[in-house]
């Protein structure tokens, strides 16, 4: 297959920005990614902060929710007392963010006898955001 043909385009490794990643668990609730900036050689990279995920799972009326957050920290033992804010403010977020969708989607407007083509009961209607 030529590159012109390919479907992935042009794919390259940034290798100024590499990272090793190692995972703590507490088996239960908490999964902390610690990200450990490192060279091309794989040596740790300290011009670069280390970086901390925070992964839980909640269960809703849906069913499990995935929540990945950010965490404030400079080590894993600051990570681990960050854990239940981060996700808290990451639940906010999801939720603030649901609300947002839930308005604009009651801010649209259904013009009756204008809606896509088959129309369906009642002639359909066209929506306008």
């Amino acid at each position: 297959m030529s590159e012109e043909t390919s479907p992935l385009g042009d794919i390259a490794v940034d290798q100024e920005n590499l990272y090793r990643e190692e995972t703590f668990t507490d088996l239960k609730v908490a999964s902390i990614r610690r990200l450990t900036p490192v060279t091309l050689d794989g040596l740790d990279d300290t011009s670069r902060p280390t970086m901390f995920i925070g992964e839980t799972t909640l269960m809703s009326a849906r069913g499990p929710l995935p929540i990945n957050c950010p965490i404030e920290a400079t080590n894993l033992n600051e990570a681990v007392e960050a854990f239940p804010r981060a996700v808290q403010a990451a639940v906010e977020r999801l939720m603030e963010e649901a609300r947002e969708m839930q308005r604009q989607e009651a801010n649209r407007i259904v013009i009756p006898g204008q809606g896509p083509p088959g129309g369906g009961v009642g002639g359909g209607g066209r929506i306008i955001s």
